[in-house]
């Protein structure tokens, strides 16, 4: 949930608090619920050999959890938490064999986004310079839950076209 463009003075707690909800809260609750089941559950063979894990978690944050944006505190607030809540379990869980971590997306191609110009500096900025599409986040997400990432922990996978790099 994005909310309404606004800085800190003109958000109300209300909103505030719906943004921070939806997307930081509701992340920690489905993280949980997972953690809760995987920790039970015996760890997965591999493919090949590798050490296998009880579960791997993927949230998603945002690109702008790692850097900044003007009237988006509550969004850029609640997706920071996720990424500092991942790293945290990353660290809480691994000696379950659970692996946590999480993507950061960039703007995506989605009805969130369709409002959003090619031409804007929000996309132009970026190397790319184009919308990323769901199945580029997807792909990130099957890569982090994949054998070929098993000893990848607590990190953060930016998939946002290089626009934090900017």
């Amino acid at each position: 949930m994005f909310g309404p463009l606004a800085p800190s003075h003109l958000l109300t707690p209300a909103e505030f608090d719906d943004i921070t909800a939806t997307n930081y809260r509701g992340t920690w609750l489905c993280s949980r619920a997972e953690l809760t089941y995987m920790i039970k559950q015996e760890p997965m063979k591999t493919h090949d050999g590798r050490p296998g894990n009880r579960g791997v978690i993927v949230n998603v944050a945002s690109n702008l959890s790692l850097v900044s944006r003007s009237e988006t505190p509550a969004y850029s607030a609640s997706k920071a938490a996720i990424l500092s809540m991942t790293r945290s379990d990353a660290v809480d869980y691994a000696k379950y064999n659970i692996r946590v971590n999480c993507v950061c997306p960039g703007i995506i191609d989605t009805p969130m986004t369709s409002e959003v110009s090619p031409n804007d500096p929000i996309i132009s900025v970026a190397p790319m310079k184009r919308k990323g599409t769901p199945q580029e986040v997807a792909d990130a997400v099957l890569f982090l839950c994949s054998s070929k990432a098993t000893f990848i922990q607590g990190a953060s996978l930016s998939v946002d076209g290089g626009y934090v790099i900017t």
